[in-house]
């Protein structure tokens, strides 16, 4: 298998948080359920279930999530747009004969829609995945460094056993990516092709 960098999605590859407000603001005109979709913008990461449990009952929460996800490709996908050297990343990767793989919290299949949207082309995608969650399909994969912007990718790289490259680009501080396991903490993705240049020389899980 040829090795790959992982990356996650939401606040890593792409600025989400456009579209995912425009989502939110449409459940509430669903639901007549009031959600700050400016707070739930600001602590994206962790699985959907676990903001929707901020707003609704814990016996309306799977319906929501039902409701949310049937909304999201209307509302969600056109507004995102990549973050700030992402499309440079994937190409770094590429260039240096990787795969890319990308393994997010979010449902696969609206994950696909954003980059398929974006014309950001993965090799594999794993969706529905967070925190200790994520390991499994970095090994399958073949990942050998994974990148994201949250204190639980880096906890997802390390219980790979894979170095975590921690972008300051999502709700967690430079300081909350090293205190996680980061390996590397770069401000965002414009300096990864340079990181990734030097790491990647006799490319290995323990490089750099």
């Amino acid at each position: 298998m040829i090795p790959a960098v992982g990356f996650d999605l939401d606040m890593t590859l792409i600025d989400s948080r456009p579209g995912i407000r425009e989502a939110y603001r449409a459940l509430t005109a669903r639901t007549g359920v009031f959600v700050d979709a400016d707070l739930a913008v600001s602590r994206l990461g962790p699985p959907l279930r676990d903001e929707l449990r901020h707003w609704f009952p814990a016996e309306d929460v799977e319906e929501m999530v039902t409701t949310y996800r049937a909304l999201y490709p209307d509302y969600a996908i056109a507004p995102s747009v990549p973050t700030a050297g992402a499309v440079e990343a994937l190409a770094a990767v590429r260039a240096a004969g990787l795969r890319v793989v990308v393994v997010t919290s979010k449902l696969g299949r609206l994950a696909r829609l954003h980059l398929d949207h974006l014309g950001m082309r993965a090799d594999e995608l794993a969706g529905d995945l967070f925190a200790e969650g994520k390991a499994s399909a970095l090994v399958e994969h073949g990942v050998r460094w994974y990148v994201g912007d949250h204190r639980a990718d880096m906890v997802a790289a390390r219980t790979a056993g894979v170095p975590g490259i921690g972008v300051v680009t999502g709700p967690c501080s430079a300081d909350e990516l090293w205190d996680a396991g980061a390996s590397y903490v770069l401000s965002d993705l414009t300096g990864f092709p340079a990181l990734l240049s030097e790491i990647a020389v006799g490319s290995g899980p323990s490089a750099g």
